[in-house]
């Protein structure tokens, strides 16, 4: 008996009542961690064996069924937790400085991939809702993937990776907004299924007046009304120096954001979440926001896919083979090549197009979000879904492959002088190339370093680097103390130096030094092997207590150790002899 049939007999036993959320977690979970350990082995995205995971606890498959219903309550827990992820990294700056191309580009795709899939979808059969939504689940690509991909290639941080990020970040703000119009729209058809008079055509203009009424509401009071409570807030629960407050915290803005959005304003959990995380996202606590999130987000993020993957249906891919077909070729030509089109419209390199062009040829998370939301308001039956799904593990698995041959496609139209010169006209014509190169090159010549603690000894590092023209950056878990270097203009983060969020946000890609003022060995361990695996240049100098400690340390890539006990141990010896020296010279006096 192989593992997973031992486990599918095993898990029959969780079908009994009361164990539906017991069965999720443990044989849910389970198939997730074989199935996403060995599609990450071959080379595949980790997702699709997530959805494999979740058709494994299915009801069309034998062994453990797992309750829907109670999987897709924990779902929308991650939906939550993924918005708010998106919000708390919401960088306007980032957006900006790629907003020529990132902003008409990611409308021009969508409209493209959306006009594509509504009109292959009514050709087929679909109903005009139901192509709709289809064409929209298909241009919004998955952040997951997109991001993984440019970071194992080592892209994210070039001009190409943050045109892909910005054009994204767009995206993900249109998948938004359709996320909050979708209720209205359920009512507009409603309405006008019913009647086509004129008295329908003011009710249906009274619904959209009152959702966009309701979204500007909402917005006021979380961006304003919230952006001065929130950080007050969570700046007096971080000066508790309690984690598990500070997490709580955090919890506590994501979902109540979420469920008021959803109850009171009726828009989206997905809606109220990002905005929750815009909030957090301004304030010195964002980066460890994001670290202590990271781990819930992460896992609920597994149980969402998980519930995807319960509602795929094999039989669909025999029961609609044109569909099907259709949407992948939408997902991997049309939108790809219209990226590459607009791109090179717009003035930017073929390397450039390319990045863009093949890292957002899939579909992910916010699809699946848009289409359960548009099947659970009526506006889109299974079939959309089904089609979605499937067509997100198709993309999804060939994405790594297609971004790992832009070289050898780089080198076909090379070939062809007529199409290489084309790609080139515009970029040469505007000098973006040279522009682009010049920035990044600048980029890489920052020389900093990272101090972790601001006490007496990070203080006196901080000086020696600044007095050695070296930018400090400081790591510090006292919130008044980071507020106070950003008013002197120093360059400070709020967080746990053990978290990867927040060792990045100081910059530990481009830093010389590492330097750990903190005598705690279990933080210098965590932050010392994080850094090593960031950024195998980074020296690691660090404090700690105790000389046995020694081979550990070296063990772990450190450089540089002050010891306390030797250092106690050279100034006691040094007072003693010079105390008996002293003593030495004292003249004696009789009695």
């Amino acid at each position: 008996m192989n593992l997973l049939s031992f486990i599918a007999k095993f898990s029959e036993k969780f079908n009994a009542p009361h164990y539906e959320l017991l069965g999720i977690l443990a044989i849910g979970l389970v198939f997730a961690l074989i199935l996403g350990f060995i599609t990450q082995k071959i080379g595949l995205s980790s997702i699709v064996g997530y959805l494999i995971a979740g058709f494994c606890i299915s009801s069309i498959t034998p062994g453990f069924k797992a309750d829907y219903e109670m999987a897709f309550q924990l779902a929308e827990a991650g939906v939550v937790l993924l918005m708010f992820s998106v919000g708390l990294h919401f960088d306007i700056k980032t957006l900006l400085s790629v907003k020529g191309i990132a902003i008409p580009g990611a409308i021009v795709q969508s409209i493209a991939a959306t006009t594509f899939g509504t009109f292959i979808g009514m050709h087929l059969g679909l109903t005009l809702s139901s192509s709709l939504i289809l064409g929209l689940g298909l241009a919004v690509a998955s952040t997951v993937v997109l991001i993984r991909v440019l970071t194992d290639n080592n892209v994210i941080e070039t001009v190409p990776g943050k045109v892909a990020v910005g054009w994204l970040v767009v995206e993900d703000i249109l998948t938004v907004l359709i996320l909050v119009i979708l209720p209205s729209l359920a009512g507009i058809l409603s309405v006008s299924g019913a009647s086509a008079d004129n008295a329908a055509t003011i009710t249906i203009l009274k619904e959209v007046g009152l959702a966009v009424l309701r979204l500007g509401i909402l917005w006021l009071l979380v961006m304003e009304v919230g952006g001065r409570f929130v950080p007050f807030v969570l700046s007096g629960i971080a000066n508790t120096r309690s984690q598990e407050l500070f997490t709580i915290a955090v919890l506590v803005i994501a979902f109540m954001t979420a469920v008021v959005a959803a109850l009171l304003f009726e828009a989206s959990l997905a809606l109220g979440a990002f905005l929750g995380g815009m909030v957090v996202g301004r304030t010195k606590l964002s980066d460890q926001a994001a670290a202590d999130l990271l781990p819930l987000r992460d896992t609920f993020a597994v149980i969402f896919f998980l519930s995807v993957g319960m509602l795929l249906d094999p039989r669909f891919l025999l029961q609609y083979p044109i569909l099907v077909m259709v949407c992948i070729a939408i997902v991997l030509i049309i939108k790809p090549l219209t990226a590459l089109i607009v791109i090179t419209l717009l003035g930017y390199s073929p390397r450039t197009s390319l990045v863009v062009a093949a890292g957002l040829a899939q579909v992910g998370e916010f699809s699946f979000i848009l289409a359960q939301e548009a099947q659970r308001l009526k506006l889109a039956g299974p079939e959309v879904y089904n089609a979605i799904v499937i067509t997100a593990i198709v993309s999804i698995t060939l994405n790594p492959a297609m971004f790992k041959r832009i070289p050898k496609f780089a080198s076909g139209l090379k070939k062809n002088e007529k199409v290489w010169n084309f790609l080139n006209y515009f970029a040469q014509k505007r000098e973006r190339v040279k522009h682009e190169n010049a920035q990044v090159e600048v980029d890489k010549d920052q020389k900093l370093a990272i101090v972790v603690g601001y006490g007496p000894t990070g203080q006196s590092v901080t000086e020696a680097l600044i007095a050695n023209n070296i930018k400090p950056v400081i790591i510090d878990m006292n919130l008044d103390t980071v507020i106070s270097l950003t008013q002197k203009s120093v360059s400070a983060v709020f967080g746990d130096c053990s978290k990867k969020e927040v060792l990045q946000a100081a910059g530990i890609d481009k830093a010389s030094y590492l330097i750990i003022t903190v005598p705690l060995l279990n933080i210098t361990t965590a932050a010392a092997t994080l850094a090593a695996n960031l950024n195998s240049e980074t020296r690691v100098l660090v404090r700690a207590r105790f000389l046995n400690s020694l081979a550990h340390l070296k063990q772990i890539g450190v450089a540089g150790i002050a010891f306390e006990e030797e250092e106690v141990s050279k100034g006691l010896t040094a007072l003693l002899l010079e105390d008996l020296k002293k003593q030495k010279t004292q003249p004696q006096i009789d009695d």
